[in-house]
């Protein structure tokens, strides 16, 4: 359960400010991770009693799920590829999100994304799909964002990778390609979100003619 499935009615008429709980969580996401994040320490800052905080949140998953969906909606690129962009510059603006926030993805991996930006996000990329004849818009929106989101968790990591030798003798064409790869990890991703995306339409079948032959 996520803190958007909970209804909560707040018990103390000075309770704390909700916008302010998931400003403080990603600060202390963004500076230290996860482990940065307790009640006790957004309390802290907050200069309020650690129970106080329990008038908005019933324990510390209902911050990581403020804190995700707050720095989606602070991420002024973001929300303009929101509003203007197609689908493979919107999946751009997305991985750039979460690699400037290394630690939303670990949260992704956890709490499932229900917060009203993330909504926005998931509506976008849905209407993007349909309006590109997608017949499984959310089955395909899964898969993108998996991938962004999978790239992004690895990127910290990329440049390593890229500097790491490859064994000859065990894999010789793999250790061939490898010395000639120079591109960035977003390169990597661009390049992959293209394939994807293009795979996707030849293998679309289209939804009218899918629908008629199944009789419905």
């Amino acid at each position: 359960m996520n803190y958007w499935d909970q209804g909560r009615t707040v018990r103390r008429n000075r309770a704390v400010d909700v916008g302010r709980l998931a400003s403080i969580s990603a600060e202390l996401l963004d500076e230290g991770g996860l482990r940065a994040l307790t009640i006790r320490a957004v309390a802290l800052r907050m200069s309020v009693a650690p129970a106080s905080l329990y008038s908005r949140i019933t324990s510390v998953d209902d911050l990581f799920d403020l804190a995700l969906d707050y720095v989606l909606g602070c991420d002024t690129q973001l929300q303009e590829a929101l509003e203007h962009s197609e689908l493979h510059a919107l999946l751009i603006a997305y991985y750039r999100h979460l690699v400037r926030h290394t630690w939303a993805c670990q949260v992704i991996a956890m709490r499932a994304p229900r917060g009203p930006n993330y909504l926005r996000l998931s509506e976008r990329m849905c209407v993007l799909l349909t309006d590109d004849g997608s017949c499984d818009p959310l089955g395909e929106g899964y898969a993108l964002s998996n991938f962004v989101i999978g790239s992004a968790a690895t990127a910290p990591v990329a440049g390593g990778e890229q500097r790491t030798a490859v064994n000859r003798e065990l894999a010789p064409l793999y250790a061939s390609l490898h010395e000639k790869q120079n591109g960035d990890s977003e390169t990597i991703v661009a390049a992959g979100l293209r394939i994807l995306l293009q795979g996707r339409r030849m293998a679309s079948p289209d939804c009218t003619t899918s629908c008629t032959d199944r009789g419905h």
